[in-house]
């Protein structure tokens, strides 16, 4: 045992960690993901002017694919158990490329629909939080959280780096070169996974960082459709499960599927343009890129149900604040983009981190996804319900109050977390 585990640790300790490559990998194609699926939010109120589409109508295929994105979670941590990280990254992005590329054809509701919030929706499903997840339970057993934050802010990068630049091509050339930009970027990401991407250590004769253990992966058994709606089963057995997706949910409500989707088009009826509408978003990415990351350290180090509290509820303060906002200076709205970009998806971490303490490694990412079904489910209900709202409204703030007392709500679940059902719930998963 000695002769074979010496000569690899001077390895592992004179060259980079290839789990490193993984994590940066990932970290692109999650970037990408999340840049697509931000791409609607700009597109509103041009296919409402071109196509005379209502802007619930619109927010109906933004609700379909936030919806479905999130349904494909817990299916998607079984297909990489079972393919392997590397093909079904590769099988999702090509399908994202070909539903953009024939994307400027379309002509009908219904064929958006189809191109965004089924196709594109299950497909950038394929490569959500889960992804991120799976990739720091098979790669690494210490810096968990800070890789899964890590990991996580990617989709505020993804604001950060296509927004602005996708709102200024719809300005000045129209939403079908937007579409095209987008379309390379996938490409890209594609050709840097089909070559250097990895499905586990083992496939490398590696340890997982802070482990001097190399690990055949094990074999994933049951049934790809089965296998995830028994993991929900032993869920819904636990409150734990109950909580944490209950806390989740009011955070897609809170999120991507209110303010991701409209706070363009909300800062567009006070008369901003949409291209600094988009900046403020990229500025969000970019609070949310340190905040999210700083999250990850926190939950290695501290209870993570008390920082849930406090993001929750520093978040409805934010989003209470926010009508104030729109009504007043630029200024305000600055202040508002900073405050609530720290807390987006600072969640994240300490919930996974959460889901992982009481299900277990072998269970965790199947049921996480789970978790992220109900996050989904949120922000689906507030991408269709903040439209209906503005049509009936003519205003967004009603929906920003709601979304505001929503995050109080969800504090309080966090704390009822309990700490000493871990161990019961993993008794419980073996039975």
């Amino acid at each position: 045992m000695n002769t074979t585990a010496l000569p690899q640790e001077p390895k592992r300790r004179s060259r980079l960690y290839y789990g490193w490559i993984i994590v940066i990998l990932t970290f692109a194609t999650l970037l990408v993901s999340a840049g697509i699926r931000s791409l609607p939010s700009i597109l509103l109120v041009p296919f409402q002017e071109e196509f005379g589409w209502s802007r619930g109508g619109i927010s109906s295929v933004i609700s379909t694919g936030i919806f479905l994105y999130g349904l494909v979670g817990p299916f998607s941590a079984a297909l990489l158990l079972r393919y392997g990280i590397r093909k079904v990254v590769i099988g999702a992005l090509s399908v994202v490329a070909a539903s953009l590329a024939v994307t400027p054809l379309m002509s009908s509701l219904w064929q958006f629909e189809l191109l965004w919030g089924v196709v594109s929706g299950l497909a950038t499903g394929m490569m959500a939080n889960v992804l991120g997840v799976t990739v720091s339970n098979l790669w690494f057993v210490k810096r968990k959280g800070l890789i899964v934050g890590l990991l996580t802010a990617s989709a505020a990068t993804g604001q950060l780096l296509f927004l602005p630049l996708l709102a200024s091509m719809t300005a000045n050339f129209g939403w079908r070169y937007a579409i095209y930009t987008a379309v390379a970027g996938v490409l890209l990401v594609l050709v840097a996974i089909v070559i250097w991407m990895r499905n586990h250590p083992y496939d490398l004769s590696v340890a997982p960082y802070g482990s001097d253990e190399i690990v055949k992966p094990a074999v994933f058994k049951g049934n790809l459709f089965l296998a995830p709606l028994q993991s929900l089963r032993i869920a819904t057995k636990s409150l734990t499960f109950w909580l944490l997706a209950g806390t989740f949910f009011f955070c897609g409500f809170s999120t991507n599927g209110l303010i991701g989707t409209h706070l363009i088009a909300a800062c567009g009826d006070h008369g901003m343009l949409e291209v600094t509408a988009a900046s403020l978003l990229a500025l969000m990415g970019l609070f949310d890129l340190f905040g999210t990351t700083i999250s990850g350290w926190l939950s290695d180090r501290f209870d993570s149900r008390w920082l849930l509290f406090w993001y929750y509820g520093l978040r409805g303060l934010s989003l209470l604040f926010l009508p104030y906002a729109l009504d007043a200076t630029p200024a305000m709205l600055l202040v508002f983009s900073v405050f609530y970009g720290l807390d987006w998806i600072a969640t994240v971490p300490p919930t996974a981190k959460l889901a992982g303490q009481s299900f277990g490694k072998e269970q965790s990412g199947m049921i996480f996804g789970w978790i992220v079904v109900t996050h989904q489910i949120g922000a689906s209900t507030a991408a269709y319900g903040a439209g209906v709202l503005r049509d009936w409204l003519g205003s967004y703030s009603q929906a920003f109050v709601i979304a505001g007392f929503t995050c109080f709500f969800a504090s309080l679940m966090a704390i009822r977390i309990g700490r000493g059902m871990a161990s019961k719930t993993r008794v419980t998963a073996q039975g």
